[in-house]
Order: structure tokens, then sequence, then C-alpha cells
């Protein structure tokens, strides 16, 4: 199977798969008898044993088998297992009803950690949805906190951003004393992210976060709405863009703090990680008093191009590739060429563009350029960039200043050392390398600190 790759972490955190699909079930496919709950049951575990065409011929309705192959769940399910370790079982179910559709909750066991797979029931009992989620109380044992962070320094609290149906639970980090103090908003990358963008061992927001209020700066980080709101967005999937995945939360966390006591309203900044980064002048020009924006590994050029750009990557990173690989890696080509086709609309098939990421994401970015917004925007601007990093590259490091050459008011800086989530490490950079421990570079978060508030 192809684990390398579809394995993108810039795009989808943990395999996610949202396809949340219509009901029009064929008049072949009739009702499915049963518990929705021992269905769902019953589909994880046929899934685990491997029986792809199986479950997608029973329990799969007509739109649902239109936009997920066999072969592309035995994918996604290969990706999973090469990030979480082998499949133990199942540890517990719950259910809800969201827009219509019966939601089926069940709590896996992996190797190395917990997911959560969401299966949407139409009607007809069956399966309309389906996603691959973290699960909440990850394992914190192996997660072990940096020097760099003073906890006597600074306190935290529990608030909440944005309001119902996307109300989002958080935490701030403020430094002791009493202010006001600069604020920073952490702006999470692709997927389904917690507050803390924790994957594997490694929690990149929560090392900036008490990183940063150990030298007097305050940070706001939340869970994601893709994660928190997953059941919610049932049947929404096809018309979700990157407002609504990144930007319109932001914006509600920089109003949260304007109005929070000890925070300086003039002095909040937006810290962008990866597609965080990517939306940041976006966010910088809805929010035009924010006081400067920080891109961390921030993409230039379009997220097509980088997504292609990393299957290649990763499917000659272990010499040549196999047949099947070459195979995916010539799938991508032609659905990236899809994306760029003028012809593109938002009734074209999630299964025949990148990712599956319905056309709606797809023609939103379509006119956006990160670089050339970011060049008309009056605030400062921090751009990092870690020079081992295969997702975003030196390459996007490079259009960004070539771009922003003009403006005084830009600071670049890049490291030798460091990945995607700014830990150092040695030689090509993998994916598994974000399963090992490690925290965020002193030296970035010095770098921040510092820019924040001069020395």
């Amino acid at each position: 199977m192809l684990k390398r790759g579809l394995l993108l972490f810039l795009v989808m955190m943990l395999a996610v798969t949202a396809l949340s699909c219509g009901s029009d079930t064929k008049v072949d496919d009739p009702p499915l008898e049963g518990e929705i709950t021992d269905l769902a049951e019953d589909f994880v575990n046929k899934m685990a044993a491997g029986e792809f065409e199986r479950v997608v011929d029973y329990y799969f309705d007509a739109p649902m088998k239109r936009a997920m192959s066999a072969k592309t769940l035995s994918e996604t399910w290969e990706t999973l297992l090469g990030q979480v370790g082998s499949y133990t079982g199942q540890v517990d179910k719950g259910t809800d009803v969201v827009n219509g559709y019966d939601v089926v909750f069940v709590t896996t066991q992996f190797e190395n950690d917990k997911i959560v797979i969401q299966v949407v029931f139409n009607e007809d009992k069956r399966i309309s949805g389906l996603w691959f989620l973290p699960a909440e109380g990850v394992d914190d044992s192996s997660y072990s906190t940096p020097s760099y962070v003073q906890p006597g320094l600074f306190s935290e609290s529990e608030v909440v951003i944005g309001t119902d149906p996307w109300d989002l639970p958080g935490t701030l980090s403020v430094p002791g004393g009493s202010g006001p103090f600069p604020a920073v908003v952490l702006v999470h990358g692709s997927g389904p992210q917690d507050r803390d963008e924790a994957i594997g061992p490694n929690k990149p927001f929560k090392d900036l976060a008490q990183g940063l209020a150990s030298q007097g700066i305050a940070v706001l980080r939340y869970e994601k709405r893709t994660k928190e709101h997953a059941h919610k967005l049932v049947g929404q999937t096809d018309i979700l863009t990157i407002w609504e995945e990144t930007a319109e939360d932001a914006l509600e966390a920089v109003s949260l703090l304007r109005n929070t006591e000890n925070i300086d309203p003039s002095q909040i900044y937006i810290l962008g990680h990866s597609l965080g980064a990517t939306a940041a002048p976006r966010i910088g020009d809805e929010g035009p008093d924010i006081a400067g924006l920080i891109l961390l590994a921030g993409a230039a050029r379009p997220l097509e191009d980088l997504i292609l750009e990393q299957v290649t990557y990763l499917t000659y990173l272990d010499g040549p590739p196999a047949p099947e690989m070459e195979e995916e890696l010539k799938k991508i080509e032609e659905q990236v060429t899809r994306v760029k086709d003028p012809a593109l609309s938002p009734d074209t098939s999630p299964q025949d563009l990148p990712l599956e990421i319905p056309a709606a994401y797809w023609l939103d970015l379509r006119d956006y350029n990160p670089p050339q917004m970011a060049k008309e925007l009056s605030m400062p601007l921090l751009i990092l960039q870690g020079e081992r990093d295969y997702q975003v590259t030196m390459e996007d490091f490079e259009v960004w200043q070539e771009t922003l050459l003009s403006r005084e008011d830009v600071v670049f800086k890049s490291y030798p050392g460091l990945n995607h989530l700014f830990i150092e490490g040695q030689g090509k950079s993998t994916p598994e390398e974000y399963f090992q421990p490690g925290n965020v570079s002193k030296e970035v978060v010095d770098d921040i600190a510092s820019w924040i508030i001069p020395k």
C-alpha cells in the first residue's frame, strides 16, 4: 500500500477522510437492518480485517461509493496504520444526530494512539460519511516540557473563543504581573488539530505558548473547528473553505483578547504555522488592527503544487518507487491539473481532486496569493522557515523574500537543522520524524519574543 505517498502532514494531520454525501441510495441498495451502533462496530471490524471491497459494497450508500472506492478506503486505512501503529481494537461507542444524520463515534485503540472513527448513516442505515479523528485525552507520557518554559512565570486559564455553533475551548497563557501584555494568537496548520497542535509526542503550540509566556507575552491557543465540531460539519464539507476552517476563528480569538483584562489591545499578533501561516495575510487583511504577523513555514506557492511536491518527495524518499507508487504519483499529477483547469466548478467530484478535497476549497484559493496580499498590508511581518522542512520548503521562503524585498518592516530567518515542526533533526526529514519526541527550538522562541518585545 501507499503509506508514504499519502502521508501528507500539510493537508491532513491524521489521514482524515471527510466525505459527507447525499442520501440518494439506489433502488438496488435496500435499507440495512439492525442497530446503527452494531452496524458501525461491524464496519470497523471488517475494515480492520482488510475487507474493503465488502464494506464498500455492503455499507456505503450510492454517493459514498462514488466518492470513496475500496482502493481509496484501503489506502486511507494503511496511511492511518503508518502513522499510529497497528490496530488493537474498539474501546467505546457513542451516538448523536447531526443535520438529520445518525452519527456513531467508534473510539478505536491503535498501537500509538486512540482514533475516533466517525461513521455517518443515512435514513436507510447506509454509510454516507466517514471521518478519522484524533481522540480526546492524548497520552502525555512521552511529552517533555522544554527547559525554556518557566511555569512559575505565567498562569493558564480555560477560555471560550467565538459563539455557538462554532464556539471553541482554548487555553490562555498569561505572564505574571499586572500587564498590559502583548499577546499572540496561535493559528493551526491543516487538519483537525487540537490546541497544542499535537502530533505523536510533540506539541509545538504548547511549546510556543508556554515558552513565550515565560518571556512576558500572553498566548491564546484553541481547538480547531474541524476537530472540535467535526460532527457539525457533516454535510458541509463540500462548501468548506480556508475561511471557515481557519481564518474566521482566528479573528474571533483576536476579538476575545481585545476584551481581556491585562492584554494590550494594540499589541495583538497572529502566529500561523503551515496552513495557518499561509492564511495569515488573509487574516491580517480582515483584521487591520492586528499588530503584526508571524509566519512559521508558510506556503507561498499554490497548495496543489506543494501537495504534488510532497508526494514526489515521499515517493522517491527510499529510492526507486514501486509501480503502484508511481501510479499514485501520476494520479496526483492529473488531479493537480484539474485544480488548475479554468473549467473547475463546484460540481467537480472530490474524488477527481487532490486528497479528495472538494472543489469549493480549491476555488476559494485560486486567486489567493499570500505574499502579494502580505505586500499590501501595513503591519510588520516575521517570517521563519526550517531548512529541513520537506512540506513547505526553502523555495517558498525565497518567494516570500523576493516578494517582500521592498518592505523594511519584514524580518526573515531560516534555521538549518529544523523540520516542519521547528524541531531539531538531522538528515532528510521524514513523516516518521514527527513521532520522535522533541520540542520547538529555543532559538525560534527567543527570536519571536525579541521581535515582539525588542531587547
